[in-house]
C-alpha cells in the first residue's frame, strides 16, 4: 500500500493568479492529493440552469498540471439561496417544529425528494463533464452526513415519507399496532396516515415508533447517498469516497459504504476532545493539545470496516479549529504523530484541512498548513517531515487483529430511544471496551453487526447490541476463541420489545437477565477481587459457569469456554482486568500500556506512539511528547 498525503483546497476563494504558486507549493510540500468543488455550486450554477464551469475547469487544469490528483467532491452539502426559493420546503425541521434556515450549510432534508433530484442532476452533470478528466482521480460525495445534527427532521415531507415507509414495512396497522405495542396507553392507529413523527408528545414517544423513526431517516440519508453515487458510476471509474466524521450514530454507515469504495473520515482531535467525549476535568486537561489517545484509533478501525479494508482521512487537524467550545493548539509534532496513526491503522492517505486558513467567514479562525497571508502555518514542517519519512520508510499494510469489536448502528438508535440510565450511550459503552483492548497493546478489528465468520479472531467484544443477528447468532456458535457478550446485548426484540423466553439467547447456553439496574456515577457495584461495575448492572440467572461475582455474591460474568455474558458496565482498570484474564485464558501476548502511549503493529514494523504530554520509555527508547517510533516485527 502505498502511503500519500493531501489537502484540503478552495480555489474559489482565491484570485485565479495565485492558484499555480499554491499548486505548486502544494507538491514542493510533499502534497499528492488535493479535494476541491464539495461546496462550491452557488460558482458552478449561480442561478437555476446557467453553469459556469470555466474557474472549475481551469482550477483541475492548475492543480493537475502540477502533478496532483484531485478529488472532486459534490457540492450538495451547500445547496445555493435559489434552491431554497425553488424548494422553500426543502428546509430541515427541529424536533420543536423550527425549521433550520439558509445561511450556513446543511440546510437541507434528507426526506425531501425534489432536493434530492436536485443533487442526482448536478451529480450527473459534474460526472458527464468529468468523469474522464485524467486529473480527477477519486470522488467525495456530499460532505460530511449529520454534520451539525442533520439527519433527523420533523418537516412535512418526512412525515409523508415515514408513513409510506411504515406502510410498506407493516402493510397493516394491525401488524403495526402489535409489533409496537400499541395497545398500552390506547396509541392503536386505523390507518398509516394517522401515525404522526415521534416528536413533541406530552411524554416520551412509544419507543418502538421513536426507533421506526431512526431507521427511516437511516435509510433517507443512505438513498441520498446512492442516487449520487449512481450517477457518478456512470460516468467515471474513479473511487468514490464520503467524508464520515467523529462519533456520529445517527445513520448507518455500514449501508452507506456499501455504496462506496473507500470510507474517510474528518478527524479533529483536539476538538472532539472537548467537543464530544466523556471525561474527567484532569484527563481533559492533560490531552488538551493532543486528543484522546483512542479516539482516532477506533474511527480509524470502525471506518477501515466500512470501507471495505480502504480508509482515508479527508480532514485531519492542523491547528486550532473554530467550533468546539474551546480551541487549542496542538502540541508541537501532534499533525506529525495523527497522520503516522492513520497510517499505521491502514489508511492510504491523510489530507490536512485546509491549505490556506480563510480570512473570512464563519471558519475564519481554523488553522491550515498556511496562515491568511500565505506565510507557513506551524503544521506546514510537519507535513513536510511526513512526507519525508514516507518516502524512507516501505509501504506496508495492516497486520490482522488479534480481537474484534462488534458495533451496531441500530442498537445505538435503540438506546437513545430507551436509555433508562440518563448517562448510558451505545458508542460511549463500546469506546469503553475498545479502549480497554487498546490498553492491551491488542490490534483490533470493528466488524459489522451481521458479521458471519469470527475464525480469523481469538477475543471477541460485543457490548450493547439490542438483538444479535442470525449470521452473527451462528458465527458465535461456531467460534472457538473467547467472546465476551455484553451488558445490554440481545435482551430485546428488534422491535425494541422484552422477548419471551427472557434474554440472551446465547447458542447452547443457559443464561437470563433477571432484572435490569442503571445507576448514577456515583453508584457501584463492587466484584469479589476488587474492581466495580457502574452505570448499568444486570442480575444474570441460568446454570451457565460462574466467572466473576459480585462482592454480594451475584453472577458478574457466566458462560461457558468460548461465549461469555458481562453483566455489567465495568470502570476502566475492571475492564483492564477483565482483558487481561481473557488474554491470559487464551495465551494472547498482551501488553499494560502507561496512559498516553498506544501501539499498533502493521504487516512489518510495529509503530508507539506517545500522546502524553510528556516523555516515556518503551522496550528502553525514550519517546518524547507527540513522538512516533517505529521498529521492524
Amino acid at each position: 500500500m502505498k502511503r500519500t498525503l493531501g489537502v484540503c483546497y478552495y480555489p474559489e476563494h482565491w484570485p485565479e493568479d495565485q492558484w499555480a504558486d499554491d499548486a505548486a507549493r502544494m507538491v514542493d510540500t510533499g502534497l499528492s492529493w488535493v479535494r476541491i468543488g464539495e461546496f462550491g455550486w452557488s460558482r458552478m450554477e449561480p442561478t437555476p440552469g446557467t453553469f459556469t464551469w470555466d474557474w472549475l475547469d481551469h482550477a483541475i487544469d492548475v492543480l493537475g498540471s502540477a502533478g496532483l490528483k484531485i478529488i472532486l467532491g459534490t457540492p450538495t452539502a451547500t445547496p445555493p439561496r435559489w434552491m431554497v426559493d425553488k424548494h422553500p420546503n426543502m428546509l430541515a425541521v427541529d424536533a420543536e417544529g423550527r425549521p433550520r434556515k439558509f445561511g450556513s450549510r446543511r440546510h437541507y432534508d434528507f426526506s425531501h425528494l425534489g432536493y434530492r433530484e436536485e443533487c442526482r442532476r448536478i451529480a450527473r452533470l459534474m460526472g458527464e463533464r468529468y468523469g474522464k478528466t485524467p486529473h480527477i482521480a477519486a470522488w467525495q460525495i456530499d460532505n460530511e452526513y449529520d454534520c451539525h445534527d442533520t439527519t433527523l427532521s420533523y418537516s412535512d415531507a418526512a412525515r409523508r415519507g415515514f408513513q409510506d415507509w411504515l406502510a410498506q414495512k407493516y402493510q397493516s396497522t394491525d401488524a403495526l399496532n402489535r409489533a409496537w405495542g400499541n395497545v398500552f396507553w390506547s396509541m392503536e392507529y386505523d390507518h398509516f396516515d394517522q401515525i404522526d413523527l415521534p416528536n413533541l408528545t406530552v411524554t416520551e414517544p412509544n419507543h418502538p415508533h421513536q426507533l421506526a423513526f431512526r431507521r427511516y431517516s437511516s435509510d433517507q440519508v443512505v438513498a441520498f447517498n446512492k442516487v449520487q453515487a449512481d450517477e457518478l458510476r456512470r460516468h467515471t471509474d474513479a473511487p468514490l469516497i464520503h467524508n464520515y466524521m467523529g462519533r456520529i450514530t445517527t445513520f448507518d454507515h455500514w449501508k452507506i459504504g456499501a455504496d462506496l469504495d473507500i470510507a474517510s473520515w474528518d478527524s479533529y482531535p483536539i476538538g472532539f476532545l472537548s467537543d464530544r467525549l466523556e471525561g474527567t476535568s484532569k484527563e481533559k486537561k492533560k490531552f488538551l493539545r493532543q486528543g484522546h489517545p483512542d479516539f482516532q484509533a477506533f474511527h480509524h478501525d470502525l471506518y477501515r470496516a466500512v470501507g471495505k479494508g480502504r480508509l482515508w482521512v479527508m480532514e485531519q487537524q492542523p491547528g486550532p479549529v473554530n467550533w468546539a467550545p474551546y480551541n487549542p493548539a496542538p502540541l508541537h509534532g501532534m499533525a506529525r504523530l495523527w497522520a503516522w496513526e492513520a497510517f499505521a491503522h491502514g489508511a492510504e492517505t491523510v489530507c490536512y484541512f485546509r491549505w490556506r486558513q480563510a480570512p473570512f467567514a464563519q471558519e475564519q479562525m481554523h488553522a491550515g498548513l498556511l496562515r491568511p497571508d500565505s506565510e507557513p502555518a506551524p503544521a506546514l514542517a510537519e507535513t513536510r517531515q511526513v512526507a519525508d519519512e514516507i518516502a524512507a520508510l516501505p509501504d506496508v499494510g495492516t497486520a490482522q487483529a488479534q480481537a474484534a469489536l462488534i458495533f451496531d448502528y441500530e442498537s445505538a438508535w435503540a438506546w437513545d430511544a430507551q436509555p433508562q440510565g440518563a448517562d448510558f450511550d451505545m458508542f460511549r459503552l463500546a469506546f469503553y471496551a475498545y479502549r480497554a483492548l487498546r490498553r492491551a497493546g491488542l490490534n483490533i478489528d470493528i466488524l459489522p453487526p451481521d458479521t458471519n465468520d469470527l475464525s480469523a479472531y481469538r477475543l471477541v467484544l460485543a457490548p450493547g447490541i439490542m438483538t444479535l443477528s442470525d449470521p452473527l447468532r451462528a458465527a458465535l456458535a461456531r467460534f472457538e476463541g473467547i467472546a465476551l457478550v455484553g451488558p445490554r446485548t440481545d435482551t430485546k426484540t428488534d422491535e425494541l420489545n422484552i422477548p419471551t423466553p427472557l434474554g440472551p439467547d446465547l447458542p447452547d447456553i443457559d443464561i437470563t437477565v433477571a432484572l435490569t439496574e442503571s445507576m448514577p456515577p456515583d453508584a457501584m457495584v463492587k466484584l469479589q477481587g476488587g474492581g466495580r461495575f457502574w452505570h448499568w448492572f444486570e442480575h444474570l440467572d441460568g446454570s451457565a459457569p460462574v466467572h466473576l461475582r459480585t462482592k454480594a455474591g451475584q453472577p458478574a460474568i457466566m458462560g461457558g469456554d468460548h461465549i461469555r455474558y458481562l453483566a455489567g458496565w465495568p470502570d476502566d482498570a475492571t475492564f483492564d482486568t477483565i482483558i487481561r484474564d481473557l488474554c491470559d485464558a487464551l495465551d494472547l501476548p498482551r501488553q499494560s500500556l502507561p496512559q498516553g502511549l498506544r501501539i499498533r503493529e502493521t504487516d512489518t514494523h510495529r509503530f508507539v506512539f506517545n500522546y502524553a504530554p510528556k516523555a516515556q520509555q518503551w522496550n528502553n527508547v525514550s519517546i518524547p511528547p507527540a513522538g512516533v517510533h517505529w521498529e521492524p516485527l
